[in-house]
C-alpha cells in the first residue's frame, strides 16, 4: 500500500498512504468566533470553452460543496479570491454564483456573505468605479448576503492618493443597506493591487485604512486582512474602533490569531478553510469550551500544508485548493475555470497530497490515493 511520488529534484519517494481518515461530525455554528470559509467554484469539465472564454460551472457540484461546509457550521464567503475572482471567474458569474449561494444559504440555514467588486471594469474615472461598487453591492444587498467590499484594481490603478479611496469607500459605505466587511488583499495574492490604499508604505495605507472605519464605525462589521503579517494585523486590530471585528485571512498564522492573546483576536476568513473545513470546524468547537491549547493542537499541524498551498506565487494557491477538493470527492475531475489546474506542478501536488493525507483530511483515502495515481499516471510516474 505504496504510491511513488515525486520530489522537486525529479526524484521519486515512497509514501505510504494512511488507512483511515480522521472523523469530524457536522455540527452547528460556533460560539466563541465567526468563521468564514472562501469557498472555490467546481468548473464544467464538459464544456467547450477556452480557457479566456467567460466561466463554465457546475452548478450542482459548487453549491454541493457549500452545503458540506454549511453542515460543519461554516460559513462560506462567496465569490472571493478563493472562487477565481479576477482569475477566471468573471462578474457575470460571479453574480450567478452570488444570486444561487444566497438562495442555497436560505434554505441551508447558512451563513454567506459576498464580494463585491468592480471588476467588470479594466479602469475607468473615479466615478465609473463607484459605479460598477454600486452595481455589485446591489447584487449582494439584493441576494439577501453580507457584504464583503473587495479591493479593487480598477481603484488601485485610478487613485492618485489616499484622498481617492477615502472618497470612493465613504461613498460606498454611506449608501451600504447592513454593516459591510472590508478587505484589504495584499499584492502576494494580487500584484495589481500594489499601493492599496493610497501608499506602498504600509504604516501609511494602515492609516488610511483605519480612517476610512473610523469614519463609519457603524457601517463596517469587521475588516478583512490578508497581508500574511501577523504582527501587522495584530497591530491593527487593537486599533479598530469598539465592535469593529477583525476577520483574519493570513493563512500562515491563523492559530494564533485566531486563538488570540490577553488583548483580543481574529474571526476568520480563510481561503485555507476550504480544504481543512471539518477539521477547521473541530477545532474552533474545542476553543468554544474555552481550550485554547486543545484548539492549537488541532490546528497547528494544518500550517505547514497552508504554507504549501500559498507559496508563491500565492496567488496560485486555487490549484491547489481544487486539487484538494478532488481528491477528497467532493468533485469528479480536476478541472478549473480559466484552464488554472496546470498552474503548479507535479512536485507541489504531490506534497499537498501527501501533507492533506497526513492530516486525515480525506474522507476515503483509497479514494484519494487512486486519483493521485491517476494524475502521476497522466505525468508518466509508473507505480
Amino acid at each position: 500500500m505504496t504510491i511513488r511520488l515525486p520530489a522537486a529534484d525529479g526524484t521519486l519517494r515512497t509514501y505510504e498512504p494512511r488507512t483511515a481518515p480522521l472523523s469530524h461530525a457536522p455540527g452547528t455554528p460556533f460560539s466563541s468566533r465567526t468563521v468564514f470559509s472562501a469557498a472555490h467554484v467546481v468548473a464544467d469539465p464538459f464544456a467547450d470553452v477556452p480557457p479566456d472564454a467567460p466561466a463554465a460551472i457546475d452548478w450542482d457540484a459548487t453549491l454541493a460543496f457549500r452545503r458540506h461546509l454549511w453542515s460543519h457550521g461554516l460559513g462560506v464567503a462567496e465569490a472571493m479570491d478563493t472562487a477565481q475572482r479576477g482569475m477566471g471567474l468573471d462578474w457575470a458569474a460571479a453574480a450567478e454564483l452570488i444570486r444561487r449561494s444566497a438562495a442555497e444559504a436560505r434554505a441551508a440555514g447558512g451563513r454567506i456573505a459576498c464580494g463585491a467588486g468592480t471588476d467588470q471594469l479594466a479602469g475607468g474615472t473615479l466615478a465609473r468605479i463607484r459605479a460598477a461598487y454600486e452595481e455589485q453591492l446591489a447584487v449582494v444587498e439584493e441576494a439577501g448576503a453580507q457584504a464583503v467590499l473587495m479591493a479593487s484594481r480598477a481603484l488601485a490603478a485610478t487613485a492618485k492618493g489616499p484622498e481617492d479611496y477615502l472618497e470612493v469607500y465613504g461613498h460606498l459605505l454611506r449608501q451600504a443597506a447592513e454593516p459591510v466587511v472590508l478587505h484589504w488583499l495584499g499584492p502576494m495574492f494580487d500584484p495589481a493591487l500594489e499601493g492599496y490604499w493610497g501608499s506602498s508604505d504600509l504604516d501609511a495605507a494602515t492609516g488610511t485604512f483605519l480612517e476610512v472605519i473610523a469614519a463609519h464605525p457603524d457601517k463596517v462589521d469587521g475588516v478583512k486582512i490578508s497581508l500574511l503579517d501577523a504582527r501587522r494585523e495584530v497591530g491593527l486590530r487593537r486599533r479598530l474602533p469598539r465592535g469593529v471585528r477583525c476577520y483574519t485571512g493570513d493563512d500562515f498564522h491563523y492559530p494564533e490569531l485566531i486563538a488570540g492573546d490577553d488583548q483580543g483576536f481574529s474571526h476568520a476568513l480563510l481561503g485555507v478553510f476550504d480544504p481543512l473545513g471539518p477539521l477547521a470546524a473541530g477545532a474552533v468547537r474545542v476553543l468554544d469550551t474555552g481550550d485554547v491549547q486543545g484548539f492549537r493542537e488541532l490546528l497547528d499541524p494544518t500550517v505547514e500544508l497552508s504554507r504549501h498551498l500559498f507559496q508563491p506565487p500565492t496567488r496560485f494557491y486555487k490549484t491547489g485548493v481544487v486539487f484538494l477538493a478532488w481528491l477528497a470527492g467532493h468533485q469528479s475531475h480536476f478541472a478549473m475555470v480559466g484552464g488554472l489546474q496546470s498552474a503548479r506542478s507535479l512536485p507541489h501536488l504531490a506534497r499537498a497530497y501527501e501533507l492533506a493525507d497526513g492530516l486525515g483530511l480525506f474522507p476515503a483515502p483509497k479514494l484519494a490515493e487512486e486519483r493521485m495515481k491517476t494524475l502521476l499516471s497522466l505525468y508518466g510516474v509508473d507505480q
